[in-house]
Formats: C-alpha cells, structure tokens, sequence
C-alpha cells in the first residue's frame, strides 16, 4: 500500500539540540545520496549519459523533499467541500452543444495515454497495454482506432502520444510498426528512471544502469509533467498549435474523446481560461479507496486515501461526504505545463511506495501522482462525468465485463447494449483460479450472456461452457478438491452453485 511521506522529525519537536542532530542527518543522507548517483553516472554509456542525468536532477529534489517534509501534506481541519461551481454536472457542459467547426476544436488537441505499466498482475509479460481485450483488439489497438475515426470523420489531426517506462518502451515502440498506414501520428517520450531506495540505509539499491533492471522503477504518472518537458515533444507540439492534451489510463476503456469537455475548455475567454480539467464520477462502495477533489487554502486539490490521518479513513470512504473520485481523465494547458516546469512550480506531494524484491529486500519508491497538479493550475475545475468514462480494466474480473456481450465495439469504443436495463456495471469477483489471463480464457468456452447480471461471484476450480446465461446474484464456490463445470447452455438466475454442480434458490 502506498502512503504519504511523513518525514524523519517528529511534528512539535522543541529541543534544538535533537532538531540540529537530525539536520545533520539529512545533509549526512543527501551527501552519500549524490555520492551512489556520482557512481551510477560513470556506468552509464555516452548515450545513456545526458538523459540519467535529468532523471537524477528530478530524483534528488524529490529525494530532498522527502527527508525535509515534517508532518502530514494536509491538516484535517482545514479542508473544505469544493464550491459548487468548482465542480459541473456534465450535463451542463453537454446542453452548450457542439459548435459547426469541430475540427478548429480538434486540431488543438493531443491524446496523451499513461503507457508505462507491466501486465504482470494479469499473468502476462511485456507492456499491458498490448493484452487483447475485445475481438482480438489490444488496449493500443482501440486508442488507435478511436483517434483514426476522429481524424477521417472530421479531418483533423489528432496525434497520440505514449508516455512509457523502461519496462514497456522496447516492445511497445516494436508494435507501433503495425499503425504505419493508420491515420494517426504517434509520438513516444519515456518516464523518469528513478533508483530504488533500500529501506534500511536510504542508498539506492542499484549498483549499476545496464543491469540489475529491480533495482529501478518508473516514478509515477506524476513524473509526465517533467518527462514531457525534458523530452522535447512538449515544445514540438505547442509550435504544431496545439494546445490541449486528454491524458488517460491506457487500460480506461472508458476515457475517449470528449468533444464537449473540449470545446467547453477552447472556447473560454483568455482572462478566465481553464489549464486543467479532472473528470471525476459518482462514488459507489467499490471506489472508496479512490482520490477526491477538496478545497484546501483556497485552491481546488486531489486528496488520496493515503494522505488522510487514520482516523479520518472511515469518513473518507465515506459516500455521504465525499461523494466524487478522480477518474484520472485530465484535460491540462500544453502551454501551463511549459510555464510551471520552467518557473519550477509544479509542487506535486510525495507518495510513498515501500515493496518487497524477489530476494526478500524492503525497499521504497518515491513517486508522484499526476491529478496532484491540479493545484498548481489557473481556474481549474472538475466535470462530474457519466459512469461510461471510467471503464478501467485491472483485473480478469474487469476484462470478463469489457468481453461480453454488456458492451458493444464501434470504432474502437465500448458503449453500453441497450439491452440492459440498467446502466450500472454488474459487480463480479472471480477467484485466484482466475487471476491470469492465461487461465481465465481457458475457463471460459465462450464468454456467458451477462445482459440481466447483477452480482457474480466464482471462486475455486469453475469451468464455464458455452452459452451459458447468468441473471441477478450468482454465487459458484468450488469448494478445495471439488471441480465444478457449468454445462454449456446453462442459464443461471439468482443461484448458489456449490459443491459438485448443486444448484439451489438462492
């Protein structure tokens, strides 16, 4: 679990003596800090050599604030609900309508996709951006196909840009051959390469660049603002004129081209013109964990789970309270980004992140969260979105829902049958059984109508054969030893299947 950087001091201590001892300890920690990344820099190539040293310039300040920060990054008492109009209903952005020259529109426009992340919590390797989740199609397949519509039908140029880390640079830039001839221009930049740090000593745990690939780790979404800027394709873009980008999880189904979020921001007089929108969405019991706006001194803010004082964790989760969470679909100033890297105010809070290597060893990461900028930006403000624009696929149980026959493909987006009466996604938890997408395809002959489900809960050795239908709240629980196959054409309404294959009312 990550946490908020709490610092080395303890909060109120008076005696000076012990204030200047940890002081000492600080500049003691820095200075053999600056001596490991000195050795570092002689292991890298002539090549390797310029871009380590950016990435070890935005290390040490972020190593530097973590030893200096004393307390909490927010105090309770003083946060406030944001003022209404801080927040708009979509509705209200949509009820404007689309102005004739949509192009004019979109031609400011840059799709940015958070690409840096592994599929090993799906069983797979390489980036997860290439596991196929629809008909074959990848999750870099359908962003592809979803901006090329754009393109031909209202002629624009729409380009996308892939924000990778070192883990998923080398096969991602592979498969980009395939789009040669698609009507999108992509761009690539990669991350920050952050050394990880031992627990115990606080020295980085990486002896050198080339190898030992545990001992580094890509810092965070937060890291895109400095990535960004140092790679040169921020500038690229403004001079193209553009001046908006959509950043998105690549594995956010949900998170397309809003047409009427971005007309909203483009057609704003300069005096009041927003640099940074957050699509937030109503919060159910399954996102209580999720990051909400606040206003704190003044300004809107993202306040993480992990920032909130143990006490307060329970009124956090709260739906009642805090009623919205950061979908982290952000809409953000090509030209605001470029002005707060160069005057250095992009002040994002420290997260945490302790992990345990292979070998056994405690380690941290440093990293940052790129909704946290919202802080930092001129009028900036949230949309309460449509439930539709958060279609994140985690999990197998996630990649089961975006499989079915719930949601249709066009173009490379997801939409909603309209055979479901419901517009709410059904809940469903498969079992470790499934956790591999390996696995999870096997147990499936072909994936079961979920048009009237509910609830779905399996667990233990399940095998699912084809056409079978499962409606309302269903519960199948292979018990250790027992396998339980689901006959193909099965239908399944409001069951408990336990044991070996009995079926009762539920």
């Amino acid at each position: 679990m990550a946490i908020y950087v709490q610092g080395l001091s303890n909060v109120g201590v008076a005696n000076t003596g012990m204030a200047q001892f940890q002081q000492m300890m600080r500049q003691q920690l820095e200075t053999s800090m600056h001596t490991e990344l000195e050795k570092l820099l002689d292991t890298t190539t002539e090549a390797e050599r310029e871009v380590f040293k950016k990435d070890s310039e935005g290390f040490t300040n972020l190593f530097h604030r973590f030893l200096q920060v004393k307390g909490p990054s927010v105090e309770w008492i003083k946060i406030q609900r944001p003022p209404e109009d801080s927040i708009q209903p979509y509705d209200k952005i949509a009820a404007r309508g689309l102005p004739d020259n949509v192009a004019d529109s979109l031609n400011k426009l840059v799709v940015v996709k958070l690409n840096g992340g592994l599929g090993t919590s799906m069983g797979c390797k390489g980036p997860k951006s290439l596991i196929s989740v629809r008909n074959e199609n990848t999750f870099l397949d359908l962003t592809v196909q979803q901006i090329e519509h754009l393109n031909k039908t209202y002629n624009t140029d729409v380009p996308l840009v892939l924000m990778n880390s070192f883990n998923t640079d080398e096969d991602t830039n592979k498969i980009l051959q395939k789009y040669t001839h698609h009507r999108v221009k992509i761009h690539t930049f990669n991350q920050s390469r952050y050394p990880r740090i031992n627990k115990e000593s606080l020295l980085p745990v990486a002896t050198n660049l080339g190898q030992n690939t545990e001992g580094w780790y890509p810092p965070g979404h937060g890291d895109i603002y400095a990535s960004f800027y140092n790679s040169g394709l921020l500038d690229q873009l403004i001079k193209q004129g553009k001046e908006y980008i959509f950043v998105s999880n690549i594995d956010n189904l949900g998170a397309t081209v809003d047409l009427h979020i971005l007309h909203h921001l483009v057609s704003q007089s300069n005096s009041k013109r927003c640099e940074f929108i957050m699509e937030v969405t109503d919060k159910t019991r399954a996102d209580v964990k999720g990051g909400t706006l606040i206003e704190y001194e003044g300004k809107l803010r993202l306040l993480e789970i992990a920032q909130v004082p143990k006490a307060h964790v329970d009124e956090f989760k709260s739906v009642t309270k805090f009623k919205i969470f950061n979908t982290n679909n952000l809409w953000i100033s090509l030209a605001a980004i470029k002005r707060l890297q160069e005057q250095k105010a992009m002040d994002l809070e420290i997260i945490v992140n302790p992990k345990t290597l292979d070998g056994g060893q405690n380690v941290i990461q440093l990293e940052t969260a790129v909704g946290a900028a919202i802080k930092c930006f001129d009028n900036a403000m949230g949309i309460n979105v449509p439930r539709s624009r958060f279609l994140p696929v985690k999990t197998t149980s996630d990649l089961l829902l975006v499989m079915s026959n719930l949601y249709s493909l066009d173009a490379g987006c997801l939409t909603m049958s309209p055979k479901r009466e419901f517009p709410t996604t059904p809940h469903v938890k498969l079992g470790s059984s499934f956790t591999k997408v390996q696995e999870y395809l096997i147990r499936f002959e072909s994936i079961p109508d979920m048009l009237e489900l509910d609830h779905l809960t399996v667990s233990g050795d399940v095998t699912f054969g084809k056409n079978v239908s499962v409606k309302g709240t269903v519960i199948i629980i292979a018990n250790h030893g027992d396998r339980i196959d689901i006959p193909a054409g099965s239908m399944l309404e409001n069951k408990i299947v336990s044991g070996n294959l009995r079926i009762l009312d539920h």
